[in-house]
């Protein structure tokens, strides 16, 4: 595949951005002008324990064929539709909703007899 070079516009939109950052924060009035903030060594090393997960995972490749990308949207659109399924089946298939029903049933004839 080929790639483009950046052109000398997009280049220095990027330099200017890059040089307007300093100024777009502006530090509250109990900043301390120069002073590094401190880093406590136990947070470093949470921060590396969790993330230490991400470099050993390689990354994810694409299809092999066409074939197989339709398989797979074949399989996730009909677990889908089980899903789905299932979960009307268990909203209609409610058993308050249905002895609610029968008790309004029951109810509404004792009152017009």
């Amino acid at each position: 595949m080929a790639r483009t070079r950046a052109s000398p516009l997009l280049v220095a939109l990027a330099l200017g951005c890059a040089l307007l950052v300093s100024r777009a924060f502006v530090c509250g009035p109990s900043a301390r002008q120069g002073a590094l903030p401190e880093v406590d060594a136990r947070v470093l090393g949470a921060t590396f324990a969790g993330l230490s997960p991400l470099a050993v995972e390689q990354p994810a490749n694409a299809y092999d064929s066409v074939v197989a990308m339709l398989q797979s949207w074949l399989v996730g659109g009909i677990s889908l539709v089980l899903i789905y399924g299932a979960a009307l089946v268990a909203a209609v298939a409610n058993p308050l909703t249905k002895r609610r029903l029968e008790v309004k049933g029951e109810v509404d004839a004792m009152r017009k007899s």
